[in-house]
């Protein structure tokens, strides 16, 4: 009878974890919308599994998302904010381009946001910026397309 229930046991929780695993897995839907828009998903086909692809510190403080954001995070919850009062139609895509098209800088690192996502450092995060000089992410960005490249895609639905 002891063995019955530890094996019921070991089932039981066996079976949770593996309905819990694409819980922990997913990536929240602003995640999912910003990695291909800012071409992180390149060279990556499994990116919607892999969490180091863009981390909530992208734009939270905290390692697993939620309140309080970072300065990006702010720089977008803004974003939504003045869309909202423009009359906008609040799509994500939308206003991560116009935060992006600002120009700002909103850790304060001496890297616009957008030469921040070029590079890939947290464009929330002052200990985080390029290891290349500024006229040469600049000058590398510009080749890439500027933030242009970072435009949503069109004939794509925006949620």
């Amino acid at each position: 009878m002891g063995r019955l229930n530890v094996r019921w046991m070991g089932g039981g929780l066996a079976t949770l974890v593996l309905l819990g695993a694409p819980v922990a897995l997913a990536l929240p839907k602003y995640r999912l919308q910003a990695i291909p828009q800012l071409r992180y998903d390149a060279d990556n086909p499994l990116w919607t599994l892999d969490r180091r692809v863009m981390a909530c510190t992208y734009c939270h403080v905290h390692e697993g998302g939620g309140a309080p954001w970072n300065p990006f995070g702010e720089a977008i919850r803004a974003g939504f904010r003045a869309d909202a009062e423009a009359g906008g139609k609040g799509k994500f895509p939308d206003v991560l381009y116009a935060t992006l098209q600002a120009g700002q800088d909103a850790d304060g690192d001496g890297y616009p946001d957008a030469l921040e996502v070029f590079a890939r450092t947290l464009p929330g995060d002052p200990a985080s910026r390029p290891d290349q000089p500024l006229a040469e992410v600049q000058a590398a960005f510009a080749v890439a397309g500027g933030v242009e490249q970072y435009a949503p895609a069109k004939g794509t639905p925006k949620k």
